[in-house]
């Protein structure tokens, strides 16, 4: 049979019909696809934008993708929070009622099938792994039913939402220290250059305890005046905590060696690192957060329907045919890089989730102690404090890194052994790295491999192929930001595009 999938809620809208990965934030080009970014984001793109004084994205999406008579299976998934389109009369409303005890559980009514929002994070994550067997931890802000499940070898669910409710901690956080919604990346950045409160951890112990802080709220004006904390130290104290949390809630109830993270808080890569320590492999896909939803709600289907598991490529997005004046040379590439070029790296399609992973991606030399001012403040625009990733070659890894597996989707963040890449080592002397191998994305392992053949160093400094705004998706988006900022060359698939005079 076949499937469409969407999912449904109040940011990072998408669907998948077994090939292309709609995330619709890539051609609205609003940030999260949600209109309250509208001020805050310059929008580089020609397609037509959402009305700004809209703030329905969700019930925008939902009119024009829930067309379930289109499909031979509509599957589907939800999230509260911010969901107008809910209150729509064709809105399938008895599906919500619906409250599984397994992964495998669903329901269905005709050609729609529904499965809860955290089984669609955990389907997605086991799926893809590859595994067996495993444990699986889908945890974020907020689902439908839950706010955190662990579902153990058999797939039975344990029912975390109480004890483990940091997804909307993080969150709110976020938005009182001025990173505002959806910002906890940045408070996982901020983190490093904190010190540990033990009368924060109190508070965020009572928020876990009881569901509330004190007066009911946790004010950052407040912790500030009674600790004279910066925001720095209340970051670190929510990472510590967070760890401290996994550990008392989740540690005990491992069942196999393998484990599967998913949902935001799955961005969280000291987390990650630190689950390394309890089960021999530990598997987050490159889109945990919802932004990936319809995908593991493809899957789900796929596999219970017919009899299918499903692997998506990590690269999911639309391919765009571009014919320049100059053809690529990737070891002029490797070189440029070596001598102290920024270089932007447009390759085929488009990568599932947040984190670029070598198809639209900003490269640079790992070796240079200034390379990340000079990123943030002549390209990326954003906080001095926000620290860049390094993708290394798979092959070499374990020379720089002290971590015990690879971590292909720049999911976990340890420690660096080196003082050699200075220039991807963050204030604490940790990296969130990304693993290359040749069969993952073969031309970029090539100039990876090149630019270790000039310098010695397999690795090279990647960030986001953007600045305030979503990932490029298209050429033009590309050449747009190219040119608006100081980059000194741009690949575009099988071309080269210099600036005038470089």
């Amino acid at each position: 049979m076949k499937i469409f999938s969407a999912s449904y809620g109040p940011h990072d809208h998408n669907t998948y019909d077994g090939v292309w990965h709609n995330q619709v934030e890539r051609y609205s080009r609003l940030k999260h696809n949600v209109p309250w970014h509208f001020d805050s984001y310059p929008h580089h793109s020609t397609a037509d934008k959402m009305n700004q004084n809209d703030n329905s994205a969700g019930q925008k999406f939902y009119d024009e993708t829930y067309k379930p008579d289109d499909h031979e299976i509509f599957a589907f998934t939800t999230t509260i929070g911010g969901m107008k389109q809910i209150d729509n009369p064709a809105f399938p409303k008895d599906f919500l009622d619906f409250k599984p005890y397994n992964l495998w559980d669903y329901a269905r009514n005709g050609n729609q099938y529904y499965i809860d929002h955290h089984q669609s994070h955990a389907a997605y994550a086991f799926l893809q792994s590859g595994y067996k067997e495993s444990d699986i931890l889908a945890i974020d802000g907020r689902g439908w039913k839950f706010n955190c499940i662990f579902c153990d070898k058999n797939g039975d669910i344990t029912d975390l939402s109480d004890d483990m409710n940091m997804g909307i901690l993080w969150n709110y956080l976020s938005k009182e220290l001025g990173f505002g919604n959806l910002g906890a990346s940045k408070l996982m950045g901020l983190a490093a250059y904190g010190e540990y409160s033990h009368e924060v951890h109190m508070h965020l112990e009572r928020y876990w305890e009881f569901g509330e802080l004190p007066d009911s709220r946790m004010s950052y004006g407040k912790l500030r005046s009674l600790h004279q904390l910066r925001p720095e130290n209340i970051a670190k104290t929510l990472q510590v905590a967070t760890e401290e949390r996994i550990s008392d809630y989740v540690l005990a109830l491992k069942t196999s060696d393998n484990l599967c993270v998913s949902g935001g808080v799955a961005y969280n890569g000291y987390m990650n690192e630190m689950l390394t320590k309890t089960w021999d492999n530990v598997y987050v896909p490159p889109a945990p957060g919802d932004e990936g939803q319809s995908i593991g709600t493809y899957m789900h289907a796929d596999y219970i329907l017919n009899d299918n598991v499903h692997i998506p490529s990590v690269y999911s997005g639309k391919e765009y045919d571009y014919v320049g004046e100059e053809r690529v040379d990737i070891k002029e590439v490797a070189q440029a890089i070596a001598d102290g070029k920024i270089v932007g790296w447009f390759q085929g399609k488009s990568e599932s989730g947040h984190r670029a992973l070598g198809n639209r991606s900003i490269l640079a030399d790992p070796r240079n102690p200034e390379i990340k001012n000079i990123i943030n403040h002549t390209i990326k625009n954003r906080e001095d404090f926000r620290p860049f990733a390094p993708s290394v070659l798979v092959e070499h890894y374990q020379e720089y890194f002290d971590t015990n597996q690879p971590s292909p989707y720049m999911s976990r963040i340890c420690p660096v052994k080196s003082d050699k890449v200075p220039g991807i080592t963050h204030e604490d002397g940790t990296a969130r790295i990304q693993t290359v191998s040749k069969e993952d994305n073969p031309k970029y392992h090539e100039l990876i491999s090149e630019f270790y053949n000039i310098t010695g160093i397999p690795m090279v400094l990647n960030t986001s192929f953007n600045c305030q705004e979503p990932i490029v998706e298209t050429p033009k988006e590309a050449l747009y930001t190219f040119n608006n900022t100081k980059m000194d060359m741009v690949i575009i698939n099988d071309y080269i595009v210099r600036k005038v005079g470089r």
